[in-house]
């Protein structure tokens, strides 16, 4: 697997820093409408504290957000604004959830652009652990001219 990004040039893109960035690095990325990154969930990440207490469990909402995130990553390159453009997120459909993330699973987030139109897209979405379906989504984004310092 090789990397095309690393987190410290997703970090460069992206305004996510810890615990809210849940993408470590990209796999594949066509710069057009197809990008694959990687998360290793770790017993260390903070939401497995409190969800849940003896049976950690990664929360649907932060799949999602993974989702999310490196969706913006490819937005973002298609911009050419690298650290000049903050992706939001604009909603949610059709999202389902069909294996729990433990730590030690390591997520496959694979997004593919359905619709592009200027500042907003809208994605396809699926995070699969070991080649088995964990969850999947159609979202849209949006980016907006922001300059974010950390």
């Amino acid at each position: 697997m090789a990397t095309i990004l690393d987190v410290e040039q997703i970090m460069r893109l992206l305004p996510h820093r810890f615990p809210m960035l849940l993408v470590d690095r990209i796999i594949e990325c066509d710069d057009q409408k197809r990008i694959v990154g990687i998360k290793n969930l770790t017993f260390n990440e903070p939401f497995f504290q409190g969800h849940f207490p003896g049976k950690p469990v990664m929360p649907g909402v932060l799949q999602l957000e993974a989702m999310a995130q490196t969706a913006g990553i490819l937005m973002i390159r298609l911009a050419g604004a690298d650290g000049h453009r903050v992706p939001y997120f604009m909603s949610i459909d059709k999202a389902k959830f069909r294996k729990v993330l433990v730590p030690g699973d390591q997520m496959r987030i694979e997004i593919e652009f359905l619709t592009i139109k200027s500042r907003l897209a809208k994605f396809a979405g699926k995070v699969t652990v070991d080649g088995a379906l964990a969850s999947e989504a159609e979202m849209m984004c949006m980016v907006a001219d922001e300059k974010v310092t950390p």
